[in-house]
């Protein structure tokens, strides 16, 4: 049944998405991918579209992908998979353990996983750009329309931090990036 697959399977990426979702980003990939709820173009698209749109990514991926494969029910199955390990996890933390975030072995732990999850986000991150950048095909061609676009918004946001001394909005990028794609393609 579509309905526990979704569930379980979005309730796994919940309980090992350690980092926030640019963490999970990897793992909702492997699943949505194994399982033929979408394609790499696809799913690169499904991440643009969940950081643009209000809301935590790995709710709005779960949600979409379960609306897309299932209706309603889908997407409810989905987010509630992917928001129960952690709703959970809080209850039980704040609850019972009050104070273990100021335990030493508790940040020594934290400490240690956190350049093991900026690799995995910059590896997630670098992957995706290049595929971006290389068209969906099988064969690597550089697709110059993607190269042009990525090439505008880094001068913008150069130029922008140069100019006025702080950072570029990532608001106004997001924007300006969605500009580009629906008048370039």
């Amino acid at each position: 049944m579509i309905y526990l697959k979704l569930l379980f399977s979005f309730l796994k990426i919940g309980l090992f998405a350690f980092g926030g979702a640019y963490g999970a980003i990897p793992l909702i990939r492997d699943v949505v991918l194994a399982n033929g709820w979408a394609d790499p173009a696809m799913f690169a698209n499904l991440v643009a579209l969940s950081e643009a749109t209000p809301g935590p990514i790995m709710v709005n991926m779960a949600t979409y992908i379960g609306s897309r494969q299932a209706g309603v029910l889908g997407a409810a199955a989905a987010t509630f998979g992917v928001v129960l390990p952690s709703f959970l996890l809080l209850l039980i933390i704040t609850v019972l353990f009050h104070n273990l975030i100021r335990h030493k072995t508790v940040q020594a732990i934290l400490k240690g996983v956190k350049p093991c999850l900026m690799g995995v986000i910059l590896a997630t991150g670098l992957s995706m750009l290049l595929a971006a950048l290389s068209g969906e095909g099988h064969t690597p061609a550089l697709d110059k329309t993607a190269c042009a676009i990525f090439f505008f918004l880094t001068m913008a946001d150069t130029l922008y931090r140069k100019w006025k001394k702080r950072d570029f909005s990532p608001i106004l990028l997001i924007i300006l990036a969605a500009a580009c794609g629906s008048i370039l393609y």
